[in-house]
């Protein structure tokens, strides 16, 4: 997977490179879905959830930048995957997951791989961990085609946020940076990554 998805995407980052080397994605997924680990495509896991494509995960990791040291929030982190390779590149990851199910699938895989850094959290999503924050990094796997103000407001001065916004049906790897107080944003790749259930705008209605 690295070697023939990863590296050749660009991603240069040794230290993600070697986390994703290291951690058996297999064991983050159903046995049945087991074969597919590596495969170079999104993984149905059921409810409207996805594990990122490797490649689309690999850079928006990258483009976010993780150094030892920072707190590092991953919103939507379902079986615990992401969770686990955050783990790999900072001080302490604290993963949010609402279904129940997956948090405990996610708990259990993460204690059987030695990552005492890393805890999971099952809650609301679109709320992330105000309690927890700020951080300086924040993760979210899935296309939204709104960013939540809440997810902004955790941002730590520096902080950054990365996801994949939908817009017109285009899916764009969105970096959201705050300095100084204020947040901007750049376009770092495209993506075809689906959509989080429950993070589609509202229909607006034209008179």
């Amino acid at each position: 997977m690295v070697a023939s998805q990863i590296r050749p995407a660009d991603v240069t980052d040794r230290r993600l490179q070697d986390a994703m080397l290291a951690i058996p994605r297999e064991r983050f997924l159903p046995r049945s879905m087991a074969g597919s680990a590596y495969a170079d495509m999104e993984i149905d896991l059921g409810e409207g959830r996805r594990f990122m494509r490797p490649r689309d995960f690999a850079k928006l990791v990258q483009a976010l930048g993780v150094k030892p040291g920072e707190l590092v929030l991953d919103l939507a982190c379902a079986r615990g995957y992401s969770t686990a390779i955050l783990s790999r590149l900072c001080e302490t990851v604290i993963g949010i997951e609402a279904n129940e199910s997956f948090a405990s699938k996610a708990e259990g895989a993460l204690s059987d791989i030695g990552a005492d850094n890393a805890v999971i959290v099952t809650a609301d999503i679109k709320k992330g961990a105000p309690e927890q924050g700020p951080f300086d990094v924040i993760l979210v796997n899935g296309a939204v085609e709104l960013v939540p103000d809440a997810w902004l407001s955790q941002l730590a001065e520096n902080g950054r946020l990365g996801v994949i916004v939908k817009e017109n049906g285009v899916g764009r790897a969105r970096v959201y940076t705050r300095r100084n107080g204020v947040v901007g944003s750049r376009v770092v790749f495209d993506s075809m990554t689906s959509l989080l259930p429950g993070f589609e705008r509202e229909p607006e209605f034209l008179l």
